[in-house]
């Protein structure tokens, strides 16, 4: 998969480099503010306490 992304990349090695860095903050930036906050209400990690 990651060499198929490399492959249709557009320019240079430095290019495809910036290009590549900018697509994994991208990724990472819909994964924290868009994804991970839908999500949360989800998982049944809110309840932290131990009750009797």
């Amino acid at each position: 998969m990651y060499a198929w992304i490399w492959r249709h990349l557009p320019g240079p090695v430095a290019a495809k480099l910036v290009l590549a860095i900018v697509l994994v903050l991208a990724v990472a930036a819909l994964l924290l503010f868009v994804v991970f906050p839908w999500l949360d209400p989800m998982l049944p990690f809110n309840q932290v306490s131990v009750t009797n």
